[in-house]
């Protein structure tokens, strides 16, 4: 799945999409800085949304557990942000946490459909306005249909900001009504 849009909150793609950046080689790098201004669009937009959040810079991170160490959080409450094609310009945001694996035969059902695809990342930062590593829902290019797995309701999440090495804490139900999502199981547990 090398050169896939799958996406960490904060700075780099879910294993086994690839690692992104090098500047920062684990959580020790760098420490995190909770913020209460972020300035990026997708605080921004988050709170045009009426959602509290809280933002945390910390460097680069290579994998999905690096990133929820840097953020303090457990991998299950790190969300991972995916662009998934349905067809041509047809696009959707999945959102699926961190400890999880999303189940590409799940959401064919649920959207009724065969064929789904991932865009490259050329064609993902065009659809999103974001960088592969750093995509999220929140302040996108083009508001996209959102379909979230129903194991990261009822707590505290991290999602992407929208720069590398920056991550959106919020409360998932609320985030979740204000995106419209549509919740559903759409991921497989962890492999042990």
């Amino acid at each position: 799945m090398a050169g896939t849009t799958q996406d960490t909150p904060g700075g780099s793609p879910a294993e086994p999409a690839g690692a992104a950046g090098s500047e920062a080689t684990g959580p020790e790098a760098t420490a995190p800085e909770a913020t209460a201004d972020a300035d990026g669009a997708a605080a921004a937009a988050a709170r045009a949304a009426g959602l509290e959040v809280s933002a945390t810079r910390h460097g680069r991170v290579n994998s999905l557990a690096e990133a929820a160490a840097a953020r303090g959080i457990d991998p299950r409450d790190l969300i991972k942000t995916l662009v998934i094609r349905r067809s041509g310009d047809d696009h959707v945001f999945v959102l699926v946490p961190g400890d999880r694996t999303f189940s590409w035969p799940k959401l064919r059902a649920l959207l009724g459909t065969n064929r789904l695809s991932m865009p490259d990342a050329a064609e993902a930062k065009d659809v999103t306005g974001y960088e592969r590593g750093t995509i999220t829902p929140f302040g996108s290019a083009r508001a996209l249909p959102v379909y979230a797995d129903r194991e990261m309701t009822g707590r505290t999440i991290s999602i992407g900001g929208g720069a590398h090495g920056v991550g959106l804490t919020l409360d998932a139900d609320e985030a979740l009504r204000a995106l419209d999502a549509t919740v559903a199981d759409l991921s497989d547990p962890p492999v042990v």
